[in-house]
């Protein structure tokens, strides 16, 4: 399955456009008639979707460490949850104990 076709994906034109001319002059019991210029389309959406999430993401560490601390300033604490376990020494024990029956 692709998604919709008639939303703009401007890298992938001439696959949708090869893909709706197969299926309009192509018969419907060749079921298998259009596959290569499916696949084509599906290597260009799945690159045009890589490019789409690396753009959302390129900031994602800065977002977290701000939602972090906004979640912590919420809780009235200063410090967070991975600095308390480096901290604790009860958990640094049996953090160790483990490592080494391991």
């Amino acid at each position: 399955m692709h998604p919709p076709l008639d939303r703009p994906h401007p890298d992938c034109q001439n696959e949708i456009y090869g893909l709706q001319e197969c299926h309009a002059t192509t018969s419907k019991l060749k079921f298998w008639a259009c596959n290569e210029v499916k696949f084509a389309l599906d290597k260009c959406l799945k690159v045009e979707k890589i490019k789409l999430l690396e753009e959302m993401n390129k900031d994602y560490e800065a977002k977290r460490s701000a939602e972090e601390d906004v979640f912590q300033m919420a809780l009235g604490k200063d410090i967070s949850f991975e600095d308390y376990l480096k901290k604790d020494k009860d958990f640094n024990k049996a953090m160790d104990e483990k490592r080494k029956s391991a």
